[in-house]
């Protein structure tokens, strides 16, 4: 038999989808949790608020997105404000990073996020604030704490390329 120029470039496809399947690419979801209440808020002071919340959220380290649910209840007011805030310790306040829809409870979303806000949320340096009408700087608080890595694998981009490009090779054979 003898070996012609398609069938090389077929066995070179193969070849390459195969190499390139047994090296995945490697994502991390990460879990993230807060537990949101009155005595967290004003960097630790309080507001003696019977509030409560809670948070769970996820990161892609390879997207860089993240996503959130959170609930509320109990609140003594309206909530006029929503945000997730850092760089800070559990003791101190810090500015927004991320705006919160505060128009429906339960909300969810999602945001990109910069390397330095990667850093700080997964270092546990932001917190959520539900700012109320009676609590402008906010009625309840909750520090976002990392938790379960799930480690995701992918085929590499290549093996994609690869398989695509056999398909094709094989539809156009049976054309001509």
């Amino acid at each position: 038999m003898k070996i012609t120029r398609p069938m090389r470039l077929l066995v070179c496809a193969l070849f390459c989808s195969l190499a390139s399947i047994s090296m995945p690419s490697q994502a991390s979801i990460i879990s993230l949790s807060a537990n949101i209440d009155g005595a967290q808020a004003n960097a630790g002071a309080g507001t003696g608020s019977a509030g409560t919340g809670l948070a769970a959220m996820v990161f892609d380290d390879v997207s860089k997105v993240f996503s959130w649910d959170i609930s509320w209840a109990g609140l003594s007011s309206p909530v006029s404000a929503a945000h997730f805030h850092g760089p800070a310790l559990p003791n101190a306040n810090a500015g927004v990073q991320v705006p919160i829809d505060f128009s429906v409870n339960p909300t969810s979303g999602n945001a990109i996020l910069s390397i330095i806000q990667e850093t700080d949320l997964l270092n546990g340096l932001w917190y959520v604030n539900i700012h109320t009408v009676n609590f402008g700087g906010g009625e309840i608080r909750g520090q976002v704490i990392p938790g379960q890595v799930t480690n995701v694998s992918a085929p590499g981009i290549l093996s994609l390329v690869m398989l695509s490009m056999i398909s094709v090779f094989y539809a156009c054979k049976r054309i001509l």
